[in-house]
């Protein structure tokens, strides 16, 4: 499927990965609605992209919310093509610790944004995909882009919550994939590594040289742009499907 002339739904669209696709796709052609919890930040993200850029804010795992902002991307552009997950929360806390266990809430939170949330969206995104015209001689409807994290493979100590709700979005992706083949709907997922996000830039530098130092090739954090990239690559290899790529120049995470 070609970029030019399509509409993208993307959640996390205010920052980072998800505002670093939305100017990808646009640069290429297409059009976006940018979902986000923060509403200041995702309007001033779509006014920043121009005209071909729309917004909308609200919880990935509220149905209501999103479903809003659904049929606002349709009543703008017409229909969704493609939905790119990106949004997420982190944090870290042992199961247990000096204060005792884990509480339980702080578990079902991340779990609901980053696995709830996703799937919310996808479903809602999907069901509107199905009705496209076919977009390609095969005759692709849509494209589903989720985002896990290497975490998903190697969490690291104190991250049970977050790996467990990356490591969902890993396992759901053949299953979800397979459900929506006869609507012919492909569904990816990407697992990156370490990027250059807001998130990121609140390390210190010994933190950051660290991480740097377990990359294998290139010795370096990842680059918005280059998830970006690789989203727009998935968009147009009609032959990718119900697979997951890790982009994490070969990290594999320590323990601590």
């Amino acid at each position: 499927m070609e970029l030019a002339g399509k509409t993208a739904f993307i959640s996390g669209g205010a920052s980072g990965l998800g505002m670093a696709t939305a100017r990808h796709f646009i640069d290429e052609g297409a059009s976006v609605l940018l979902f986000d919890l923060d509403a200041e930040g995702v309007g001033e993200a779509a006014a920043e992209l121009g005209d071909r850029a729309a917004w909308a804010a609200g919880d990935v795992a509220d149905e209501q919310a999103v479903a809003r902002a659904v049929s606002a991307a349709r009543e703008k552009f017409g229909t969704i093509h493609i939905n790119v997950n990106c949004a997420g929360i982190g944090g870290a806390s042992r199961t247990v610790g000096r204060d005792g266990p884990m509480p339980l809430e702080r578990f079902a939170g991340i779990v609901r944004v980053n696995l709830v949330g996703t799937f919310n969206v996808l479903r809602l995104c999907a069901e509107v995909m199905q009705h496209n015209d076919p977009q390609t001689d095969a005759g692709e409807r849509g494209v589903v882009i989720n985002v896990a994290s290497v975490a998903g493979y190697d969490g690291q100590t104190g991250q049970a919550a977050y790996a467990a709700s990356k490591g969902g979005i890993i396992a759901m992706t053949l299953p979800v994939a397979r459900d929506l083949a006869r609507q012919c709907i492909r569904v990816m997922t990407i697992a990156p590594g370490i990027f250059e996000t807001p998130m990121l830039g609140k390390l210190p530098d010994d933190v950051r040289e660290g991480l740097e130092a377990i990359t294998l090739f290139p010795r370096a954090l990842g680059k918005p742009q280059q998830f970006a990239q690789l989203a727009a690559t998935i968009v147009r290899c009609e032959y990718l499907n119900a697979e997951v790529i890790r982009l994490d120049a070969g990290i594999r995470m320590p323990a601590l």
